[in-house]
């Protein structure tokens, strides 16, 4: 007896179900590879599928048709290199499109072996000012070169030592506690939009995590999870605020939060919805979900929390990415203790 399919109109993608009953996704089209694509539910699966709709399994041409030792010659091979083939789908998206661009530049006819310094300036410069897309340019040409090295082209990365101009940026907002305040005003405990927020702010994960929490993870007053981005694992004790929401849920699904289908949120779903309940409560468009992991990061900072401490709760891999968070917080409590010295004083 087989198991039911569940129904998904995407062109080209084909689903099925193995021996043990779990579903398969593969996108196959005639006359192209076929691709395995991530689970549907997963946070790279649009990526992923739009990647293989837009031809990145067909990145290897004719070997006539191709330099060798090209910058372009460097890439066919690096994407077949267990660097590239062992990334998660949904990296390897965002890197194909990055490659596909540099590929249809002139860069891509250079020779791989003699590229200096400002030929990966002169590269980085063609794909315009964003600084986000120029260190993903520059992170993407390093990776480029230490593969040249390691296959005997070369014996230096001519992009250590570049120093991308940076630009000021405010970067993601991080609630206050009047913007955490306002939407508890406009959904009361016991609601989803109230167990969102909590799941979010007392834990510190990213939404592709949230999505995927259930009743399966928590276990002796402490909630498991694997970090879907960086593989982490965490242990991580319930806050009293949110085992009361969690108390008060009553659904049936493998998830605490469920999309109308019954199914689990995608990363991507999750966003709009919850953007339409930040909405509800009159709260700025600045308000965001992972503005929440930072407002739980600045709450344990206030709280005294060390970076260590803070980073045992985010999971974050790099102290410097919490430390400003500290550094905050004592910077304000000097700030109050020097202004109660003053009251003192008079």
């Amino acid at each position: 007896m087989g198991f039911p399919v569940p129904p998904l109109n995407l062109k080209y993608v084909k689903i099925y179900r193995d021996r043990h009953g779990k579903t398969r996704y593969y996108f196959r089209k005639k006359g192209a590879k076929s691709v395995k694509l991530p689970d549907l539910h997963a946070e790279g699966f649009l990526d992923a599928y739009h990647a293989a709709l837009t031809g990145y399994e067909r990145v290897e041409p004719k070997a006539a048709a191709v330099r060798s030792q090209t910058l372009e010659h460097l890439i066919i091979l690096w994407l077949k290199s267990p660097h590239f083939t062992r990334l998660e789908e949904s990296t390897k998206a965002v890197y194909m499109r990055l490659l596909n661009r540099i590929r249809e530049s002139e860069a891509a006819g250079g020779n791989a072996p003699t590229m200096q310094a400002k030929h990966i300036r002169i590269l980085v410069s063609h794909f315009g000012t964003a600084p986000t897309t120029a260190q993903r340019i520059l992170r993407l040409m390093g990776q480029l070169m230490q593969f040249s090295r390691s296959i005997g082209w070369r014996e230096d990365d001519p992009t250590l030592g570049i120093k991308l101009k940076r630009q000021r940026s405010e970067g993601i907002h991080s609630w206050t506690e009047g913007e955490i305040a306002q939407y508890e005003a406009c959904w009361p405990s016991g609601s989803i939009p109230r167990l969102a927020l909590y799941l979010m702010l007392y834990t510190g994960q990213r939404r592709s995590d949230v999505v995927r929490m259930g009743p399966a993870d928590i276990s002796g007053g402490s909630l498991r999870l694997k970090q879907q981005k960086t593989k982490t694992e965490l242990i991580l004790p319930i806050h009293a605020a949110l085992r009361a929401e969690i108390d008060q849920w009553r659904g049936t699904g493998q998830t605490f939060l469920e999309a109308s289908s019954r199914r689990p949120y995608t990363a991507n779903g999750f966003y709009n919805v919850f953007k339409g309940w930040c909405r509800a409560a009159k709260l700025p468009e600045r308000c965001s979900p992972h503005g929440l992991r930072k407002a739980a990061a600045r709450r344990l900072a206030e709280a005294g929390c060390s970076a260590h401490q803070i980073a045992a709760i985010t999971g974050h891999k790099r102290l410097a990415d919490v430390a400003h968070y500290t550094k905050a917080a004592e910077q304000r409590k000097m700030a109050e203790d020097a202004m109660s010295r003053l009251d003192g004083s008079v």
